[in-house]
């Protein structure tokens, strides 16, 4: 007579050919062994063959694998919970039928959660086919994290190990009336209510696989739909934790991603009556759940457009999600240390949302080197001396008197040398200024239009050309990108020490300034015409 196996896998299936083959293959060659291992599959109405397949791998392993059939319900959440009603295994676990598992997976999973006590077991997972999965949470090894104070919030599929008596005792099920997300309510309330959570990150036990199609359910879920599930959600979640630190600790992952991704560059196309709908339902939210801590930790873009849902905005939120899609960050309003991002309905009074909700409170590095382009680059020589002139468009406005341009010795470093601005440490000082700095207001494109006269008498090297502004109380040093922008070309600069001076784009697109000496034979043709051609000039 066959054991009691230490862990039931349940599979829900619903047209995964021909992932399903690697999936169910993943899973009879567990290292943990046939003899400990169950596979509760259920077939939602597939079309595509995945039936048969499961019935072939329930004829060649007959103890281990059983299969259910059952009419199309929509989602994972009814062929989950059939399968979970048959389950017999000390523990549960969850894994898509297009995805695969490591080959010892499941031997490491149950023996963590034997040592360890634990109630839940995460085990590292990883994207294929392009597929994002979250990974800050396998950061080593972890015998008991909690909820509310690791990346787990991030981490809330149901592809985990779960105790089956927890899942039993506190009648653990996903809700049928969510065709998306109906892991998350099942996932949350075990984490909440298990003794101890572990995580295993040294060994890859999950592989999340992106069809080529795109089909996964995830990808397909519509905008009001998935508003209903995350409404859902967040509410479920809330009848769980009472509100506080803890709470926002877990829904900072729905504000951060779910919610969103509602209002991203798709959302201006939507339908009218769609957008309204949309944005009511993200406003009733950010409302009830959005706390001020979690406002404040949210970046200005996110914030701005949960601000807007809020106060019933729907115009200004179309154009701010369009405006940026089409022309990029808007400039930032400096005002003192402060600093406000100049979206639709910024002191409108017709909108009536608080100039807090616009405040760039967090680091604006990537949003400052968004908005600001060189425009024009020059040299301009008068007798020996020698100077670039650049005219550029800073993402910023008001009082600008903080920037300065800077050459800095050698390329730009690593850090500089990414998409976004630096921001320096408090400690650092800031460059000392490279020349000098006029401004003026961009009329046509908004920020300011800072026009830098850069001499390079003392330039024998080769350097970059940075832009240095104090944004919010912070210092941020941003690499000037000439996007295409043609170069003026190389001059000779000096007599008594001739040097070449070029201004050209690094690899990264970045202006760097470049003066070597120039090598002048002092004998043959070449040096006595050069010679002539001199005293020539001087007569």
């Amino acid at each position: 007579m066959r054991r009691e196996p230490d862990v039931t896998v349940v599979v829900a299936v619903y047209n995964t050919m021909p992932y399903l083959t690697e999936c169910l293959d993943s899973l009879i060659g567990q290292s943990i062994g046939l003899d400990r291992l169950e596979v509760v599959a259920v077939d939602d109405g597939s079309t595509d063959g995945s039936g048969a397949e499961l019935d072939r791998f329930a004829e060649l392993h007959p103890d281990v694998v059983k299969v259910l059939h059952q009419p199309n319900s929509g989602g994972p959440a009814a062929p989950s919970n059939r399968a979970l009603d048959l389950a017999t295994g000390r523990f549960v676990y969850f894994v898509g039928a297009d995805d695969y598992l490591g080959e010892e997976a499941l031997e490491r999973m149950v023996a963590a959660a034997d040592t360890h006590g634990s109630d839940v077991v995460v085990g590292k997972m990883v994207g294929t086919n392009g597929r994002y999965v979250h990974q800050k949470l396998y950061d080593g090894n972890h015998p008991d994290i909690s909820l509310y104070d690791s990346a787990l919030p991030f981490t809330l599929a149901n592809t985990k190990l779960f105790r089956r008596e927890l899942v039993e005792k506190y009648s653990l099920r996903f809700p049928e009336d969510m065709p998306v997300g109906s892991d998350q309510p099942f996932t949350i309330e075990a984490c909440v209510r298990a003794r101890k959570i572990s995580v295993i990150s040294d060994y890859t036990c999950y592989y999340a696989v992106k069809r080529g199609d795109a089909s996964n359910i995830t990808y397909r879920a519509n905008h009001l739909a998935r508003l209903r599930c995350v409404e859902r959600i967040v509410e479920h979640t809330a009848g769980l934790i009472p509100a506080g630190p803890q709470r926002d600790a877990v829904l900072k992952r729905h504000f951060d991603w779910e919610l969103s991704k509602l209002l991203l560059e798709d959302f201006p196309a939507l339908d009218p009556d769609i957008r309204r709908q949309v944005s009511e339902g993200v406003g009733a939210l950010v409302d009830a759940y959005l706390t001020d801590g979690l406002r404040d930790g949210t970046g200005v873009k996110r914030r701005v457009r949960f601000g807007l849902a809020r106060s019933g905005a729907v115009g200004e939120l179309t154009r701010a999600i369009a405006d940026e899609t089409s022309h990029g960050a808007p400039p930032f309003l400096l005002e003192g240390d402060r600093a406000f991002a100049l979206y639709p309905g910024f002191r409108d009074p017709a909108v009536g949302l608080d100039e807090r909700w616009y405040e760039a409170t967090e680091s604006v590095s990537g949003r400052l080197s968004a908005g600001t382009r060189l425009r024009s680059a020059a040299w301009d020589q008068h007798g020996e001396e020698i100077s670039l002139v650049v005219e550029l468009r800073a993402g910023v406005t008001g009082d600008t008197s903080s920037a300065v341009v800077a050459l800095a010795q050698g390329a730009l470093p690593q850090s500089a040398d990414k998409a976004g601005a630096r921001k320096l440490p408090g400690d650092v000082p800031r460059p000392r200024r490279s020349g000098t700095l006029t401004a003026e207001s961009d009329e046509d494109g908004g920020g300011t239009l800072l026009t830098a006269r850069i001499p390079l008498a003392a330039a024998k090297s080769k350097r970059g050309l940075r832009l240095y502004v104090d944004v919010a109380g912070s210092t941020y040093e941003i690499p000037v990108r000439t996007d295409g922008l043609p170069m003026p070309l190389a001059r000779r600069w000096g007599s008594t020490d001739p040097h070449r001076v070029a201004a050209d784009p690094n690899t990264k697109g970045r202006v760097v300034i470049t003066t070597a000496p120039l090598w002048e034979p002092k004998s043959g043709v070449g040096a006595r015409l050069r010679r002539a051609l001199s005293r020539s000039k001087r007569k």
